[in-house]
């Protein structure tokens, strides 16, 4: 039986704010988040008052909490107008304090790049846009059923520098069908060009429910991927693009707090359709909820009971773990308080199993934090697994 005893929640964590809109221009093959194609008009109006909806049956949950961040995701949150995107946040700072500093992230599709439209979005109070251009290979792209080419990829990110964007994100694929160690050097090369903040580089997976997955094509072996890798890494490396995070790499000053915060176990509301959130309470109570999947079936319930498609409290057994499936995605690591902080647990409730990673040399204490040592941060799986069930 699980053990249901509050914890002593001594500090709430940041807050954030996820937000989803679900449509798309066309579904990717390889795409296994909750997105649909857009068949007709888009429903802004109606979609704007459903999130708002949403967000109004969550307030109690944050009573007295400001929002740090806001990630507009989806989908491709860039179909909506700037006058849409200005009514949401609008909407949202009548109902929740949101920090003067907040970072605001919008992700963005080349495909969809307009110089008035970005322009538009930065004066509704965008202040950080996350473009997914995944390649700068023309035969890649269309492999990957992407609506843009190479030359629209570049002309978007030109695109939100003109508009007032200094701070943007670039996603990148690597491991795509028929790619080379210089194929995705040369993405690389050019994502530096366009002198984003931060870069994403993640592999292409093959995930159940995606086109892929029927129909699976064809990808680089292990040695390849590896050599992909390690190459990419050191030439972001040596221009300044530091590794952070597993798939996130920045200048300096330039992380991306949102997701910064996902991985420091922080807390966030999520309000659209399928949007997932994680809430801690005083009570030391912290429970993960998520949203009707379905656009249509969102619309018709959001604000109401019927809107939640369930939720579930973490319970005090399942705490390390999943701080640790977190904190070590970070190169930085932790440091002891904070585990504290986040779960109410005593730094002890880590035993014997990060006694354990230390000795065999997959975890390191430095400079007061805990964290991967090299051989640990490539085999983190193994990490982790150290740390299941050990409250049990």
């Amino acid at each position: 039986m699980p053990n249901t005893t509050a914890i002593d929640m001594q500090s709430l964590p940041p807050l954030s704010l996820y937000i989803h809109i679900p449509w798309c221009v066309r579904k990717c093959p390889y795409c296994d988040f909750n997105s649909h194609a857009a068949t007709g008009g888009l429903p802004e109006v109606a979609y704007v008052a459903a999130l708002l909806s949403d967000l109004e049956q969550d307030l109690p949950k944050v009573t007295g909490r400001t929002v740090e961040t806001v990630f507009i995701g989806g989908g491709t949150p860039s179909l909506f107008s700037p006058e849409a995107i200005h009514a949401v946040l609008e909407g949202i700072a009548a109902r929740l304090p949101i920090a003067a500093s907040a970072e605001i992230t919008l992700e963005a599709n080349p495909g969809t790049a307009e110089s008035g439209k970005f322009r538009g979005f930065r004066q509704a109070g965008i202040n950080r846009l996350s473009m997914g251009v995944q390649s700068f290979n023309d035969r890649h792209l269309q492999a990957l059923g992407r609506i843009h080419d190479s030359r629209e990829a570049k002309l978007a990110a030109e695109i939100a520098v003109a508009a007032g964007f200094d701070n943007f994100n670039l996603d990148l694929m690597f491991g795509l069908p028929g790619q080379t160690r210089e194929d995705a050097l040369d993405d690389i090369r050019c994502a530096m060009e366009l002198k984003p903040m931060h870069l994403s580089f993640y592999q292409l997976t093959l995930e159940p429910n995606t086109l892929f997955h029927r129909y699976p094509p064809t990808l680089p072996g292990d040695d390849t991927l590896w050599a992909i890798q390690q190459a990419c890494q050191a030439l972001m490396d040596r221009h300044g693009y530091r590794q952070y995070e597993v798939s996130a790499y920045a200048k300096a000053g330039f992380r991306c707090r949102h997701n910064v915060n996902y991985w420091r176990f922080g807390d966030y509301l999520g309000i659209g359709a399928g949007a997932h959130g994680k809430i801690s309470a005083a009570s030391g109570n912290i429970a993960r909820s998520w949203k009707v999947r379905h656009p249509a079936r969102y619309l018709e319930t959001a604000g109401t009971p019927a809107g939640i498609g369930g939720w579930n409290r973490v319970e005090k057994e399942e705490l390390p773990l999943e701080f640790m499936m977190n904190h070590l995605r970070l190169r930085e690591g932790f440091q002891g308080s904070v585990f504290t902080e986040r779960t109410g647990l005593p730094f002890s409730a880590l035993e014997p199993a990060l006694s354990q990673c230390l000795e065999d040399a997959l975890l390191e204490h430095v400079d007061g934090f805990i964290r991967c040592t090299e051989q640990g941060w490539n085999f983190l799986d193994t990490v982790l697994e150290k740390f299941l069930n050990i409250m049990r």
